[in-house]
């Protein structure tokens, strides 16, 4: 059963998300939030597959909406997952039976990556799953023109122009917003797009990149990442987990030998369905009462 709630409007914006409720009484919650290299995506994006996957197994789901960039910048974006999480927390126990004190944040691509910056919040979840996130949007997959987005028609700067809005977005469809993806990926521009940050400035940039600000409080992160992601290479999962044993911190990457981006589309594949049972056995593991 869906119930579609508010967690954070002002003058300017209405951010929604979808609320899945678990087959028992006071459910863990799985936090989800969609990708779109943040330019593009709404809370309806998971698929019915994955509902059904964390419900039938127990968990409440809470998928988010947040603002989009460019009209959105990272910090923004950001806060509007901090908000999201601290309305499941506090809000969330009155409106439905969960239990407030076992969340995890699970994201793919762009969602990955803000699922990842979680884990340095100061409230953490307990635990983070990503699906082909990443760590780091300081290095050059990030900051310089794309190879492989640049093998596809290019887009003008008119056009992507008019697609920028004068208002703040918080649910964009792909039809018209891969279009500003693609051209700032194509112009290595993306990095700026969606921080305001000139993509030269690696001192600013690292701020916002997890992997740079890991704790030994970190929570417990699971990676999955096809080896074949031609959008977010596969190193940016190799190198996060690295980086969390480095801090001791409880991590494993599963890896999809040639799978692609979103590479759970191929729902009914043994090697998705084994990736993905795992995915629950962690999340029952760390989510455990």
């Amino acid at each position: 059963m869906k119930n579609t709630v508010i967690y954070k409007q002002d003058s300017r914006f209405t951010i929604k998300a979808d609320f899945y409720t678990a087959n028992h009484e006071n459910a863990p919650v799985i936090v989800y939030i969609h990708g779109g290299g943040l330019l593009w995506g709404t809370r309806e994006d998971i698929s019915e597959e994955m509902i059904k996957l964390y419900t039938n197994n127990g968990f409440a789901l809470f998928s988010i909406d947040y603002r989009l960039a460019p009209e959105s910048k990272l910090p923004d974006i950001l806060e509007d997952v901090q908000d999201a999480l601290l309305w499941i927390e506090t809000e969330g126990p009155k409106q439905f039976s969960i239990d407030p004190k076992r969340i995890a944040v699970v994201g793919g691509s762009a969602g990955g990556y803000l699922a990842l910056c979680t884990g340095i919040y100061k409230k953490k979840p307990r635990a983070i799953v990503s699906f082909y996130g990443y760590g780091d949007i300081s290095s050059n997959w990030a900051t310089q023109p794309s190879k492989f987005y640049l093998q596809k028609d290019l887009v003008p700067k008119e056009l992507y122009k008019k697609f920028v809005s004068d208002e703040m977005i918080t649910e964009g469809a792909i039809e018209t917003r891969f279009l500003l993806y693609l051209y700032a990926r194509q112009q290595g521009a993306w990095v700026q797009e969606i921080t305001g940050i000139p993509s030269t400035n690696k001192e600013d940039l690292i701020q916002v990149c997890p992997i740079y600000h890991i704790t030994k409080d970190y929570p417990p992160t699971l990676f999955l990442h096809g080896t074949k992601d031609t959008d977010v290479p596969y190193e940016q999962s190799v190198f996060m987990r690295a980086a969390l044993i480095k801090r001791n911190v409880k991590t494993r990457l599963i890896t999809i030998p040639n799978g692609e981006h979103v590479f759970e589309k191929d729902f009914d594949n043994p090697v998705v369905q084994d990736a993905l049972n795992q995915v629950i056995e962690f999340l029952q593991i760390h989510l455990s009462a």
